[in-house]
Formats: C-alpha cells, structure tokens, sequence
C-alpha cells in the first residue's frame, strides 16, 4: 500500500480543525496509554498536566515537542497520526518494527497548554516559550529543559506553524519550512547542524513528491533566547519544523499529512535509507521570503491616487465559543507588486466600498468588498 492511501483511509480523524487543547487529546492519551509510556513530568504556569509519550525503545533518543506555541496545532494533529500509525498492525510492519527498535522518540504533544486551551502564541504569563530558553522563568520551559537533561537525546524535534504570509520569490506558497538553528552568533556549520542539516534534506527530497517547489528554509540568525539555538549550541542536532499553508487549507488538514510524511521520512519508515545525503543540499532549499496575503484585489481605483493600487487582505485568527474565526483585516494598500495573494481578484479599475465606506485604512476589519457603482459585484466576502 502507497503511503498516501493509507493516510487518506486512517488519519486520526478524532482531532481537526485549527483549535486543539487538551480536553481534545486526553480521550487519545488514555487509548494509548497501556500501549506506550505516558507520563506527566510537569505542569503549565495554570496547574494543566504536560504530558510526555515514550515511543519505542531504541538506543537512539529523539524528544520532539508541539504546541510550544499554543495556536500552532497542526504538528500536533500530524503526532496522532504518527501514533495511529506506529499502532497499527496491518501495513509496514518491517520498517514500524525497524524503528521501534532503533529509536526511542519522546514526545510532549502540548507543551504549553494554557495557550493552547487560550488560542494564544504565548503562554498563560504572556510569555513566549521559545524565548524562555536562558531565562527558565516558566514551569513549561523548566519542564522541556528536564526533560532534555534526563533523556539525553540525540536530536531534538521543535514543531510548529506558520502563517500563510511565507511563500517563494516564483509564487508559490511555502507549505512546509525547516530550519537547522544557528549554534553561535557567526551561524557556523557546526557538526549538529550538519546532521539536522542532513535529515531536512532527507525529507524535502521526499516532500517534493507531493508538494514541488513548496517547501522552504527559515532564515538562521542565531538568538541564544530561543529553544533551537540553545540546544543546538549544546551540541544536539535540533530541527525546526514550520507547518505552513496549502491551497485554501485554512484548517490546516492537507499540511498536516506533509508533517506527518516528514516524520516518518526522518525516521526512515518511507523515503529509503539517507547515506548519500549531502548537508550541503540543505542550502539549495529556498528560503522563505513575506511576500503571500491570504487575499489580494488588484487594479483599484482610490478617490485620491491618481494610479491603481492593490488592496492586501490577512485573516486574524479568533476564538470564539471553542471555533477559530478567521477575522479579514486590510494589511496593506499599495503597488503591491511582490506580494501574491492566496485569492486574488482583478477590479480592472472600478472604485468599491469596504464596509459600505469609500475611507480605506490599514488595520481595518473588513466583512466585504463590493464595487462602488454595482452592489451585485462583490469582490471580497
């Protein structure tokens, strides 16, 4: 069975949706925990369990965690398909059983669970745990470092998302983004990042089956506040995983089968064995340039601009009553000429109303665009 099939057949389809907290993953957990070793090492800064899943028990350790920011729940979702699959019993039982016991991978599903039960980037303290690296000034931060100091892994897993605003200077998106993190300040090859270097190409090789010329490289400043660059400044190879925007995939449903492909590419369950892999190929990876919108409409006419501009719409991410809403706010007005939009729409120089007002402003948000003159044409709703 091609690897695809048995996603599009198996997923873990009990988590969706862009909104994951722990009540959504404790019924997993307690499926899995006669199965796995799952253990509680710490609590978040509001007394919520930070949970820890063993998987296999190879001599190689791997710790890998999600959701350090807590509105990034994509990899989280690819986590349980991972598990799901690891699980099962019917399909690539050799290579399954290969990992299991070459590899021991713990996992914290949710590292920062009063964000994610908030929606919020930052913690229940306001803190941003990927810069809580040095200071330590949080119960999850302390909890990841203990973790790492008793585990002693030998490559570590930083999974997040990104916005849709990444894409490449050709147009197309970046779906998913890697980075192998800086371990100084003048950015050296050391030999961690050379070895984190190497896996990302292992699974952007692979990825390029299912999403060409999608897959980017974060820019590698180094910044000892940040996870990453701390533990690999420790001499652990360490990979940042970015999940990005798929064709219209707001809910993020298509990217995390991509994530969930890069893991088991890491693990060297599909996509063959990785000798021949140069870490040099790692910079031929694109970088990721802020040049997408989620919407773009084009050749407007403004009262007071004697050329057309473009009008660039980003979605805002809400929680309401347990659901994201996606809130339209005017990013930019403007030439707009590097930008491409995720949507786009051509006004080929009518005037239009947003809100029913002529009065354009950057910030604004915006339920609808509709020309001036028609009310029945409707660019935006």
């Amino acid at each position: 069975m091609e690897i695809n099939g048995w996603y599009r057949d198996h997923f873990e389809f009990r988590i969706g949706g862009r909104y994951i907290a722990m009540r959504h993953i404790y019924p997993l957990l307690d499926m899995y925990k006669l199965k796995y070793e799952i253990s509680v090492p710490g609590l978040s800064e509001m007394g919520q369990d930070i949970p820890l899943i063993k998987i296999g028990g190879g001599s190689e350790i791997v710790l890998g965690w999600s959701q350090m920011h807590g509105n990034e729940s994509t990899t989280t979702k690819a986590l349980f398909d991972f598990l799901k699959f690891i699980s099962q019993k019917q399909y690539f039982q050799t290579e399954i059983e290969e990992f299991l016991h070459k590899y021991t991978f713990y996992v914290f599903p949710i590292l920062n669970p009063d964000g994610a039960k908030l929606y919020t980037r930052e913690n229940a303290n306001n803190i941003d745990l990927n810069r809580d690296a040095k200071r330590l000034s949080q119960k999850e931060s302390q909890c990841l470092r203990k973790i790492f100091d008793a585990v002693k892994p030998s490559l570590c897993l930083n999974l997040h998302d990104q916005r849709s605003i990444y894409g490449f200077k050709d147009g197309k998106p970046a779906t998913v983004s890697f980075l192998a993190p800086a371990a100084d300040e003048k950015r050296t090859t050391t030999d961690s990042r050379k070895i984190a270097m190497q896996q990302i190409v292992k699974m952007n090789t692979f990825l390029q089956q299912y999403i060409p010329g999608q897959v980017g490289r974060y820019d590698d400043s180094f910044n000892e506040a940040c996870v990453g660059d701390t533990f690999q400044k420790a001499g652990v190879p360490t990979i940042l995983f970015e999940a990005g925007h798929f064709n219209r995939d707001y809910q993020r449903e298509t990217t995390r089968e991509f994530i969930f492909y890069s893991l088991l590419s890491l693990f060297e369950i599909i996509g063959g064995k990785s000798q021949s892999i140069r870490y040099g190929q790692y910079f031929d990876i694109p970088e990721n340039l802020k040049n997408y919108n989620d919407f773009i409409l084009r050749n407007v006419k403004l009262p007071d601009e004697k050329k057309l501009v473009s009008i660039a719409v980003q979605y805002e991410e809400v929680l309401r009553n347990d659901e994201i809403i996606f809130s339209p706010v005017i990013d930019a007005i403007g030439n707009l000429k590097n930008k491409f939009g995720h949507k786009e729409k051509d006004a080929k120089g009518a005037e239009i109303l947003t809100n029913s007002q002529d009065k354009l402003t950057v910030g604004t948000n915006i339920s609808e665009i509709i020309d001036k003159f028609d009310k029945s044409i409707i660019y935006f709703q």
